[in-house]
């Protein structure tokens, strides 16, 4: 009588995957006169995690960031989902979100002097979220406000004499960290810095970089870091997503992004950062011509192909579409029929031109594929059908901050009288987007500041600067919009 063999032992199923604390989907934003901000993102972010956002200026990162936590002034017209820990942020009542800001998430904004209170000492603005968030019926005494100010303020390297100082008593980098320190004040779980490091030296950048990210990390708490700067993405993020004309076109761990971008905006982002002590990046400045483009017309196709040395018929016709690979990555997959040769990157690097690389077979038949600048690396998100980048991208402006006429605030971009927000401004005779029903705020908070026959400057979609961030700001303190 034979006996059966013994079964294998079973193999333990793998542990599921922890719920993303922050999910955007099909998130789009729209300011008055037609102004396209966010057209389609899609991002997740889990806990803990350190996620990059990376754009020229105006390309949405600043709307991204504000959006998480309903920020964005009354005209703004939101459609798409956001979720904090399986919450939907647009659809909260006033008093949950109240609840949430600070507590569950924070922001660093960008330029804190706008940021802080000129009238108030910084001590009090540090205890002020404590304050706003005490448990219900409980009033926090006033020796303990300043007692937890004070040890918040040496956390970040500020002397706690310091606490009576007021803003303009401090050097930049010194405001910057009292931002920080408002921001870890109630231990939320997520941090957004948006560009904290801004007007600030070499030194003092990589300071405040290094004092964020450690104060993050030993709370566990999750970041959300915006900047132009791919440099300082990959040394303090876990993952960059990249924005173009407000969406993601390529996404991946930072490293990956910063050494083998496979899209030819990431690869300008990273070009441009000079490399010291290199004399051929001396000789041969990368950047990108022209501008981005309008955000009331938004070229069809791809939005970069206007400015993208390797466009192909294909660029102008079909929008890119994030392709996922193995292990989370996403890198464009490009028809072989229409894929352009790649370049002899060597030849590129003598100063020879990029065009000694024997073309990539083609024909019927040939499936698309991965692109062969690298091999797919772990957890990556990259675009369909993208051109691939040549290392001789171009001449022209760089591609940091302030790149083109539309960084910045334009003749559209502005404020009535009393206005509590900068908004796109439009002509006479326009008419602003129908409130959603989200930001039930007066509509003098976001005054459409362009005068008779005005065109908006439609590339400043995201209100990020002055009168803006101070709006913001106060928002988080108030908990309304």
């Amino acid at each position: 009588m034979s006996t059966a063999a013994p079964l294998p032992p079973t193999a333990p199923a793998p542990a599921p995957a922890p719920a993303p604390l922050v999910r955007v989907r099909d998130l789009r934003v729209d300011y008055p006169g037609g102004v396209r901000a966010l057209r389609g993102v899609d991002l997740d972010l889990a806990p803990g995690q350190r996620l990059g956002l990376a754009g020229e200026s105006g390309s949405g990162k600043s709307t991204l960031a504000l959006s998480l936590l309903r920020l964005l002034p009354a005209s703004a017209r939101v459609r798409g989902r956001v979720e904090l820990r399986g919450e939907d942020v647009h659809a909260m009542s006033w008093g949950r979100l109240r609840a949430v800001r600070w507590t569950g998430a924070s922001v660093v904004f960008q330029g804190a002097m706008h940021a802080l209170d000129p009238v108030r000492r910084v001590g009090g603005q540090v205890a002020a979220p404590i304050a706003l968030h005490a448990p219900a019926g409980r009033r926090v005494p006033r020796g303990e406000l300043r007692r937890r100010a004070r040890e918040l303020l040496e956390q970040v390297g500020i002397p706690a004499a310091r606490a009576s100082a007021y803003p303009h008593e401090l050097s930049g980098g010194q405001r910057q960290r009292v931002m920080i320190a408002m921001a870890l004040a109630c231990g939320p779980e997520l941090v957004i810095a948006d560009e904290p490091t801004t007007a600030l030296d070499a030194l003092a950048q990589a300071r405040v970089l290094d004092l964020l990210t450690r104060l993050v990390a030993e709370r566990g708490a999750g970041l959300l870091m915006i900047s132009h700067d791919l440099g300082v993405l990959a040394r303090t993020c876990d993952r960059v997503a990249v924005l173009y004309a407000g969406r993601v076109v390529e996404e991946g761990p930072a490293a990956t992004l910063f050494h083998e971008a496979a899209h030819p905006y990431s690869a300008a982002l990273g070009a441009a950062r000079p490399v010291i002590g290199d004399p051929a990046a001396r000789l041969r400045p990368r950047g990108l011509p022209g501008d981005p483009p309008d955000r009331a017309a938004v070229p069809s196709g791809c939005a970069f192909h206007p400015r993208c040395a390797q466009a192909v018929p294909a660029c102008a016709e079909q929008e890119p579409t994030l392709l996922p690979l193995p292990a989370g990555l996403l890198r464009p997959a490009i028809p072989a029929d229409t894929r352009p040769p790649a370049p002899d990157r060597a030849a590129v690097d003598r100063g020879e031109g990029g065009a000694g690389a024997a073309p990539a077979p083609r024909g019927p038949g040939t499936e698309p594929r991965v692109h062969p600048t690298a091999e797919p690396s772990a957890g990556a998100r990259r675009p369909d059908l993208a051109p691939h980048p040549g290392p001789d991208s171009g001449g022209g402006a760089s591609t940091g901050e302030g790149a083109g006429p539309g960084a910045g605030t334009g003749p559209g971009a502005g404020t009535g009288p009393g206005a509590g927000a900068q908004a796109v401004g439009a002509g006479s005779g326009a008419v602003s987007e129908a409130r959603t029903g989200l930001d039930p705020a007066p509509a003098s908070d976001d005054a459409a500041g362009a005068g008779p026959g005005a065109a908006p400057d439609s590339r400043m979609a995201a209100p990020a600067a002055g009168v803006a961030t101070r709006r913001a700001a106060c928002l988080l303190l108030e908990g309304v919009s």
